[in-house]
């Protein structure tokens, strides 16, 4: 029987094993992870015990590529054609949702060219066999013109599409006349067509919904870190929760509600990215996406997109939603 000084002792070494658990996350340096930001400048992690480090990456893929290397214990980016490829081993899993294209919520514009919309490019429905920048094949800007096609009526297969590598660079060659049309955030699509260069014709969200960004973790995380994992996903969703407080309420007429909640948030967010700049505020408002209650997981969708890259030969193998997804950490919508 455990005497009174060796219960303290192993309740003492608990409580220093609880505090000291990291997990490194994997990111974009952009405003889309904006709840992560919010969590962790609100100190969410550290009350629940878990030491969390951004690590920032510049594309989609290398930060699953780093999950399956060991080198992140935790993503969130979008769902590529490649991360559905690397998830092929089992060792990748999704877990929670992040941010999500809605109906009524301005999150991705299609942008097109002055030149374009002034020869009849004015709605969705009249892109097809038209000019389109998407940053790489297998890219989510692939997979939503995909989709957005399907919606509207048209067969994507007779667009141009133009391979640029970048966010910035497909805003540049909509604003250059060098292709036709894009998709940009509206931080970046707004200040483009204010410009006078460039045209916004629709929302992604009104067109095709769908989980642009997920949050994941590897096979090894769940086996054997199960319980950071839970903390971690519960301080995420106090930070969803203050987000959507700060930038998704509506009021009567549907308008976003800003108010010093809005003001409290926005120098969290300030601290990686806009840092510095004197049009932050508005840039953060113009900008922010759609989080579902409490990082819910549109889990029909994410089986729509790996489908879809399956059709479109971009996806190999036999991986299947349900062996991808794992609904024991955060909601399902």
């Amino acid at each position: 029987m455990l005497g009174r000084r060796s219960v303290l002792a192993l309740l003492a070494s608990a409580s220093v094993a609880r505090a000291a658990a990291p997990i490194r996350l994997g990111l974009l340096r952009t405003l889309s992870p904006a709840p992560f930001y919010i969590a962790q400048g609100r100190g969410y992690f550290a009350a629940e015990g878990v030491d969390v480090t951004f690590r920032f990456f510049e594309a989609a893929q290398p930060i699953a590529a780093a999950a399956v290397a060991g080198d992140i214990d935790v993503g969130v980016t979008a769902l590529t054609g490649g991360f559905f490829n690397l998830a092929q081993s089992g060792a990748l899993k999704v877990i929670g949702g992040a941010l999500h294209e809605e109906r009524g919520y301005e999150g991705s514009a299609i942008l097109v060219s002055d030149a374009a919309y002034k020869a009849g490019l004015t709605s969705v429905a009249k892109l097809a066999g038209h000019s389109f920048a998407i940053t790489q094949y297998g890219s989510s800007f692939h997979y939503m013109i995909g989709r957005i096609a399907e919606a509207a009526g048209f067969d994507a297969a007779g667009m141009h599409l133009r391979v640029v590598q970048t966010v910035p660079n497909m805003v540049a060659s909509v604003q250059s006349g060098q292709v036709d049309a894009t998709i940009a955030i509206a931080s970046m699509a707004r200040p483009a067509a204010a410009a006078g260069p460039a045209h916004i014709i629709g929302w992604a969200g009104d067109v095709v919904p769908y989980q642009i960004t997920a949050l994941f973790t590897t096979a090894d995380m769940i086996a054997h870190r199960a319980d950071a994992l839970h903390r971690f996903a519960r301080a995420y969703q106090r930070g969803v929760a203050d987000y959507r407080a700060a930038f998704l309420r509506l009021d009567a007429s549907g308008k976003p509600i800003q108010d010093a909640a809005t003001d409290a948030a926005i120098p969290l967010i300030t601290r990686y990215v806009f840092t510095g700049d004197p049009d932050a505020r508005q840039k953060i408002i113009d900008g922010v996406g759609y989080y579902d209650t409490g990082g819910a997981l549109d889990v029909k969708d994410v089986t729509a997109q790996l489908d879809w890259f399956r059709r479109q030969g971009l996806v190999k193998g036999d991986l299947n939603a349900a062996a991808l997804i794992d609904t024991g950490f955060l909601p399902t919508r």
